[in-house]
């Protein structure tokens, strides 16, 4: 195994506030040239959306993270990865590729069949990145006791997303290995889930910054704005312990079956039976309690790939002065933003251990991610921004 395999595991696990990260950009250090970004991503997701899939939409992107990071594990290796409703982004040492790649194709086929639904999968090699004078840098920040998370400055993400998604290469499956679908860990068991307390909408945003060399400044201050108005990221999770609640009918159960394994009598009643159990752990006792603390801390609602990606809790009035504050740096020509309101925000789950592993993929209801894309994608048509 070498150094370079090993990068993302050795880097500095930084404690202070991202934005105080993004204020110092000596951290962030350039992902090695033999390293690869892996892409998959809903064709026509927006349609899905409209036809009432958002949460298999979203638990399409989270298999797509959990094939790849069951594969990364048995490895040992640590990668970064990045959920965005309606597809994801890993990044991944070269020696993971061949096999990392056969298990997308895997899930890319078994979501046409069982859904219809077209995911488009590939991969870019991080020098082609630099040949094309863009940057692609990383640190890993810790959000709190549990959750440590990427941070990447640079455009490099969103050119790799724009190749795939232009170029739908069929993937060349002679060096194909004895590789499976594994998506051991995924559940989506939850309910759509309500606003906590004190809040009454959930916020789907998404931040481009036109400038590449401006990013860590402006991301800085949007972080720093959203504070002040929202509070912390604990403040303005949309994810509370008193508003989750167990959905496990029959269609759930099946959505989540076709999604990652074969739907049949024996696994049905096997998943219909951790249900039941479940109600009775989730329950006030010690580790039902433990599970559901680490749950809320354990949720992906800030995601910084090149872009600020946010899910946040709160009001209309906090909302209002949020996007006065980004319509006023849009006008300067310093962003462009999506955003998209929902009443609800939907959770699908990679669980390895629920003693210790765990981590709880957020978006806005109704696709709000998706939605904040659209918005995004409108706006870029009318402006000089080229990714």
């Amino acid at each position: 195994m070498t150094q370079n395999t090993l990068f993302y595991a050795q880097l500095e696990n930084r404690t202070e506030p991202v934005h105080v990260v993004l204020s110092r950009t000596e951290l962030f250090q350039r992902i090695p040239d033999d390293w690869y970004i892996v892409i998959t991503d809903i064709k026509d997701s927006t349609t899905s959306v409209e036809k009432g899939f958002s949460e298999i939409v979203n638990l399409i992107a989270t298999g797509s993270i959990i094939a790849a990071l069951n594969i990364a594990s048995k490895h040992v290796i640590d990668v970064p990865f990045f959920f965005g409703g309606d597809g994801a982004t890993i990044l991944i040492p070269s020696i993971l590729l061949p096999e990392i790649m056969e298990a997308l194709t895997l899930h890319k086929e078994n979501i046409q069949k069982e859904f219809d639904i077209y995911l488009k999968v590939g991969n870019v090699p991080v020098s082609h990145v630099y040949k094309n004078n863009l940057e692609l840098k990383i640190a890993k920040a810790s959000i709190n006791e549990l959750l440590t998370i990427p941070i990447v400055l640079g455009n490099g993400l969103h050119f790799a997303e724009k190749l795939i998604k232009s170029r739908d290469k069929v993937l060349d499956r002679s060096y194909e290995k004895e590789t499976h679908l594994d998506l051991d860990g995924m559940e989506c068991r939850w309910n759509k889930i309500s606003p906590p307390e004190n809040s009454n909408e959930v916020v789907s945003l998404l931040v481009n910054a036109v400038s590449e060399s401006k990013q860590a400044s402006i991301f800085q201050d949007i972080l720093e704005k959203t504070d002040s108005i929202y509070g912390s990221l604990h403040n303005r999770n949309p994810i509370s312990i008193p508003k989750l609640k167990l959905n496990f009918n029959y269609q759930k159960i099946r959505t989540e079956l076709k999604a990652g394994k074969k739907f049949g009598v024996i696994n049905f009643l096997k998943l219909w039976v951790m249900g039941v159990l479940g109600k009775y752990f989730y329950l006030p006792s010690p580790i039902g309690k433990k599970y559901l603390n680490e749950l809320t801390q354990l949720s992906d609602i800030l995601v910084i790939d090149g872009r600020i990606n946010m899910v946040i809790s709160g009001t209309a009035k906090q909302r209002q002065l949020l996007t006065e504050y980004l319509d006023d740096l849009e006008e300067n020509e310093l962003i462009i933003y999506g955003i998209h309101v929902s009443k609800t925000s939907i959770m699908s789950c990679y669980v390895r251990n629920r003693n210790e592993k765990h981590i709880h993929f957020v978006d806005g209801g109704s696709s709000g991610y998706t939605r904040a894309a659209k918005v995004l994608k409108e706006k870029r048509q009318n402006t000089q921004f080229s990714l």
